[in-house]
């Protein structure tokens, strides 16, 4: 059986972080041919369900870049990898030495998520922090308010390239974590930045799902680092054009633009659609 994966971000989403109606269309054509599907995703499932609405993603969603699995049939996590509090607070103080507002991703009861963090203190923190609450949902709270026993899905910031640099050589040298970059907003030289648990990546979750539910094959799509684990488990991977030259690298194959439906596209060739 073969299953397609996408991640969500730049590649399956337009530069509106929609699904166009061609897009639209491929899905319905694709769910016709019986070939299952899903996502693996930095999204949190709030945010990652409002654009997929009404479009069959009923299979199970690695989230978070693979620290959670979402099971739509049984409305609740499947597999999860947390960070330790010695590690949250660890990450955290290293986030704060390198001048960056750590925003923590928690899973919170009912199977929600709910973000803690630092005072804000740029313009683009504030930004960040609005995103966050009202275009994907998650409730803000201070992060004095976070429990001791708070189950840590990842911890995020956006800075400056160096301060998210020290943060990743940090990480480079603790085996239990791993951390994912990019640009964020490229005029004013800013990047992100997420640090999770170091075995919860899109591959090891995507890996899980396949092995629980029987699939053979999977054929990958992505643009970003986070992808790379996603693209190393894959039996076809395919990156977007505007995908980033190292997961260019790894892919089997060079598609077209996210926001040209260059996936899509390619899924209509590749399954005669």
């Amino acid at each position: 059986m073969t299953l397609v994966v996408f991640d969500m971000d730049r590649t399956l989403l337009n530069a509106q972080s929609q699904i166009s109606r061609y897009t639209q269309e491929t899905l319905r054509l694709m769910r016709q041919a019986d070939i299952d599907y899903t996502i693996a995703t930095g999204r949190t499932l709030q945010a990652a369900l409002q654009p997929l609405d009404d479009n069959g993603f009923n299979r199970s969603m690695v989230l978070k870049n693979g620290a959670v699995i979402w099971e739509p049939s049984e409305r609740s996590y499947s597999h999860h990898h947390l960070l330790t509090p010695s590690e949250v607070n660890d990450v955290i103080g290293i986030f704060v030495q390198s001048q960056l507002t750590p925003f923590v991703f928690s899973l919170e009861h009912g199977e929600r998520h709910a973000v803690y963090h630092a005072p804000l203190r740029e313009g683009y923190e504030i930004k960040l922090a609005h995103l966050f609450e009202k275009e994907r949902e998650l409730p803000l709270q201070s992060i004095e308010e976070m429990p001791q026993d708070a189950h840590v899905i990842n911890v995020s910031a956006m800075g400056s390239q160096d301060a998210v640099n020290r943060v990743v050589d940090y990480v480079s040298h603790h085996p239990h974590l791993v951390a994912y970059t990019g640009i964020a907003l490229k005029e004013q030289g800013l990047a992100w930045l997420d640090v999770h648990h170091s075995e919860g990546s899109k591959g090891n979750g995507v890996r899980h799902v396949a092995e629980t539910a029987g699939y053979s094959e999977i054929i990958a799509f992505g643009d970003g680092d986070n992808d790379l684990s996603l693209f190393e488990v894959a039996t076809e991977s395919y990156a977007v054009s505007n995908a980033d030259d190292e997961l260019k690298e790894l892919a089997t194959e060079v598609i077209g633009h996210h926001d040209e439906d260059g996936v899509a596209k390619f899924l209509r060739k590749r399954f005669d659609l």
